[in-house]
């Protein structure tokens, strides 16, 4: 009966969660993302302490997954594959808008970014394949986009003042809600975008 019980709401609860999320969009929508994967780590842990006698001693001896990882890839089966390009894109858009100097949620964020690790159990790899790929091809369009107004506006200093404080910001970003591990391409984007690209321009207009 108990290992009916712990199945049964391992995989019942997160069920339940998606219609909550899908109903949303956007920012709201990720709030109550952060909001019901807290409240399913807490079902977790309690789960893992009510049958802590199953998990030290039948579940280890037979090998089997800890109800810790059960929990886990219930939420990721049932919730987080089928919103995760959702949330992703939700994610970049509010990147790009503090971009363009809008006020948003950092911590919010930051929490939402975490997800993406604690989902695959502390490995990067949905960081990476969901989350951050995805971020730097719209870095990549975003300061592409900038660089080529720019060029034709601005002098070669300007340009390079404006990608100096654009590499600040990105740097600003990556200590307050990504991950160190995206630090070196984030930058490399950005300065292909805004310098190398137009490196024959810039030395043109510096000599002009």
């Amino acid at each position: 009966m108990s290992a009916h019980y712990m199945n049964s709401t391992m995989w019942g609860f997160p069920s339940q969660v998606l219609p909550s999320l899908k109903e949303k969009h956007g920012e709201f929508m990720l709030r109550e993302l952060v909001n019901r994967w807290g409240n399913h780590k807490v079902m977790v842990r309690w789960l893992s302490r009510f049958f802590n006698y199953l998990e030290r001693y039948f579940i280890a001896r037979k090998a089997l997954p800890s109800l810790q990882e059960v929990g886990l890839t219930c939420f990721r089966n049932l919730v987080y594959q089928e919103i995760k390009a959702e949330v992703r894109d939700s994610v970049i858009l509010l990147i790009d808008q503090e971009r363009e100097g809008e006020q948003i949620d950092r911590a919010l964020l930051k929490n939402v970014v975490d997800i993406f690790v604690e989902i695959g159990m502390g490995k990067m790899d949905y960081y990476v394949t969901d989350f951050e790929e995805a971020m730097l091809a719209d870095t990549a369009v975003y300061y592409s986009r900038k660089a080529s107004n720019w060029i034709q506006e601005d002098s070669c200093s300007d340009h390079k003042l404006k990608a100096e404080e654009c590499l600040k910001r990105e740097k600003d970003r990556v200590s307050h809600y990504l991950y160190s591990s995206t630090e070196q391409k984030l930058l490399e984007k950005v300065q292909h975008e805004l310098l190398f690209v137009y490196s024959k321009q810039l030395l043109e207009k510096e000599h002009s």
